[in-house]
């Protein structure tokens, strides 16, 4: 899918601030990317010989630099693993904003905007900013607005 005259999804990360993609960093659980076959893919995508929580912590120095040339597959790549370590959020998000899903996966081709409605970024935020880690919201808000509005902003609360 060509996204050239939309926002990257690196920018999401820019957007956010270095300080964090150290935070969502902290976010990702090895075990779920085992679970989910994605720690080899991973490992290679963030060009470590060994992946562990120290060296992944360790690894927002290198990564941002990669995020703001706009390497799209490494922005990809760790979205989708922040993403899966963090199911139950996006469970809880979806219920919330009532759009169908299976277990935080939904349709590609689903048409969200009934139920992204003016202001839904700051309901959500609002309801689950004392549940889930704020950075770990804030991405996934943003991500879902990437994701289903091509939208050119970040949210930041």
């Amino acid at each position: 899918m060509l996204r050239s005259k939309f926002m990257q999804l690196s920018e999401v990360y820019l957007g956010m601030g270095e300080p964090a993609l150290s935070e969502l960093l902290r976010s990702i659980s090895l075990g779920r990317l085992k679970t989910f076959q994605l720690y080899e893919r991973l490992k290679v995508r963030l060009y470590l010989n060994k992946l562990n929580s120290e060296t992944l912590r360790r690894s927002s120095v290198r990564l941002w630099p990669r995020l703001k040339e706009g390497d799209e597959d490494l922005a990809t790549e760790l979205a989708q693993a922040i993403l899966i370590c963090n199911l139950n959020m996006i469970v809880s998000v979806l219920n919330f904003l009532e759009i169908p899903h299976e277990e935080g996966f939904f349709a590609k081709d689903l048409d969200a905007s009934k139920y992204l409605t003016e202001g839904w970024q700051q309901r959500v935020y609002d309801k689950f900013k004392d549940e889930y880690p704020p950075q770990t919201l804030l991405f996934y808000i943003n991500h879902l607005d990437w994701e289903m509005t091509q939208s050119e902003t970040v949210f930041t609360a």
